[in-house]
């Protein structure tokens, strides 16, 4: 199974409403850690940003799954943007994971301009690419879409919930996480997609 993952990124100081406290890394790793025992992902696709990003890519590296990063651009860039931005120790957890995605050859970096809100969308629809192409040509119901988050959208541009309407559309099975403090659908015993 081919596991491709989006969500929030670590809530900035005085954020309102709450996508994603700081204080809710533990129990999103911890929930991320059932949600991979439980469908037991080969590989996980996704980008590296603070937040849902880097806890399930240190979750995957812990338990052994090969993990394939996506950026859309050069990485020292895009730790400055969406790494250390915001509060939390991002910074070498980010580095460390680069470097061994890096070794492993599962870096692609798409080159793509960084003042553009569209490089992240774009980011997001090669992140379900990349998993297809390494799927391929298992059928769709081996893809898993992650989606972690509040549950809630933010309105046009919502970076998370357009990745969650993409895998949708692209026929594949979608899970939540919920980046909050109440249990959402996927940890309160519900495996049914999220359709």
């Amino acid at each position: 199974m081919i596991a491709a993952l989006a969500g929030r990124r670590i809530d900035a100081p005085a954020s309102a409403p709450p996508r994603f406290p700081l204080a809710n890394v533990p129990l999103v790793r911890a929930r991320l850690a059932e949600r991979f025992a439980h469908d037991r992902p080969d590989t996980l696709v996704c980008s590296a940003a603070c937040g849902a990003d880097l806890l399930a890519l240190d979750v995957a590296g812990a338990m052994g799954v090969r993990r394939r990063i996506v950026l859309p651009f050069h990485p020292g860039q895009f730790r400055d943007t969406s790494v250390v931005d915001r509060p939390g120790d991002w910074g070498p957890r980010f580095d460390r994971v680069i470097a061994d995605v890096q070794r492993a050859g599962d870096l692609v970096l798409l080159g793509l301009p960084e003042s553009e809100q569209s490089a992240y969308e774009a980011t997001n629809r090669a992140i379900l690419s990349e998993a297809e192409a390494l799927a391929s040509p298992a059928p769709a119901r081996d893809r898993l879409a992650l989606i972690v988050w509040d549950g809630g959208s933010r309105g046009a541009g919502d970076l998370t919930e357009q990745f969650l309407n993409e895998a949708r559309a692209r026929g594949w099975d979608t899970r939540e996480v919920s980046s909050l403090a109440a249990a959402g659908p996927a940890e309160a015993g519900h495996d049914e997609d999220a359709d």
